[in-house]
């Protein structure tokens, strides 16, 4: 009983400890898209590079997709080093190409947009780390419907109807709110696990801030189509 009563605490220090890693490298991934997208819409001859160029910018794109595969899929088998590399040079590519919106939408409607971002992605972080409710039903229903978001989303590149693309939207901030709160419950189960090495817990928390800093990045872009003003 002693022993047991003992290991609780040690496993909620470090739950927590993990958790607050996790959101750490999301903050700071979060600073250098910032930081990309600005420099990226203050240089011309940069700015010139990602936007007139065509073929430039879809190669950034494929660039980050490979990343994120990369690093969900084999990110076991990398050291942690180079995953911390590639989460961070992911974020400055991200940076580069969300630029764009600097270029589209008024900057009070972007700073809106953020605030509602920020406040939906914290309430849902809350929700997730604090319930007693398994949400991995929750999470499987959002990731099938995120692929089916994928799917109409192309397919609507041929068709270009408003009704797909606003569809799509609102359903979409409906499925990053739910993932929001099923990752961060994910997080916080991983980070009671205690079989994580120093290592393994540095990989995990790269993980786990990849899957937020896309819930909270996908879910600033679908709220700013829906609230951003155009210029």
């Amino acid at each position: 009983m002693l022993g047991s009563s003992l290991a609780l605490p040690r496993v909620e220090l470090a739950m927590r400890s993990f958790v607050a890693k996790v959101y750490g490298w999301m903050a700071f991934a979060m600073v250098v898209t910032a930081l990309a997208a600005m420099v990226t819409v203050n240089v011309p001859e940069l700015n010139r590079l990602v936007f007139a160029n065509r073929g430039v910018f879809l190669v950034l794109i494929l660039a980050e997709l490979g990343l994120v595969v990369a690093l969900s899929a084999a990110i076991n088998r990398m050291s942690a080093a180079t995953a911390t590399v590639m989460f961070v040079v992911y974020s400055a590519l991200n940076g580069l190409t969300m630029s764009f919106i600097f270029l589209v939408y008024t900057e009070a409607s972007i700073a809106s947009a953020f605030l509602v971002t920020a406040a939906t992605f914290g309430a849902m972080s809350v929700y997730g780390y604090t319930t007693n409710r398994d949400l991995t039903s929750i999470g499987n229903l959002c990731f099938m419907a995120l692929i089916g978001i994928i799917i109409a989303s192309l397919v609507n590149l041929f068709l270009g109807s408003a009704t797909i693309y606003w569809a799509t939207t609102y359903i979409g901030v409906l499925v990053f709110v739910g993932l929001t709160a099923y990752d961060t419950q994910k997080i916080k189960v991983m980070g009671a696990s205690a079989s994580m090495t120093g290592e393994q817990e540095r990989k995990g928390a790269i993980l786990g801030a990849l899957a937020l800093y896309l819930d909270f990045i996908n879910l600033f872009l679908l709220l700013l189509r829906i609230f951003g003003r155009r210029r």
